[in-house]
């Protein structure tokens, strides 16, 4: 749990607990397990190398709904706008234009609504 709140954010991980159900609290049990702990503490990458292979992963599947999240995600843990947008660009030569276009116009509403934030 604790890499899940340095990565995403309390106030995002606070939201998903309280939105955890009996129908729902096995998979969530099993992601902060299996993706927050097993996968995210591991040696080999460091935390901005996971973020940008997870935002490649993202848009390549599809998965616009949780590109904002890692967005938010990639820039806590190191990255900057302008590498964020070279990531993005890149999986428009590897995944797709239209997939990398979706991707800007998520990424760009997720940076505008940081602004907003303060």
């Amino acid at each position: 749990m604790r890499t899940r709140r340095e990565v995403l954010g309390g106030a995002h991980v606070d939201r998903a607990n309280a939105a955890i159900t009996d129908f729902t609290r096995d998979f969530q049990d099993f992601i902060t397990r299996y993706a927050w702990d097993e996968i995210w503490n591991r040696p080999g990458l460091d935390r901005r190398a996971r973020s940008v292979a997870t935002l490649t992963a993202l848009v390549a599947r599809g998965h616009m709904e949780e590109l904002a999240m890692h967005v938010r995600a990639a820039l806590r843990n190191g990255l900057t706008r302008e590498e964020i947008k070279e990531v993005l660009l890149q999986t428009a030569v590897y995944c797709g234009v239209p997939a990398a276009n979706s991707a800007f116009a998520v990424a760009q509403r997720t940076l505008a609504d940081i602004d907003a934030e303060g």
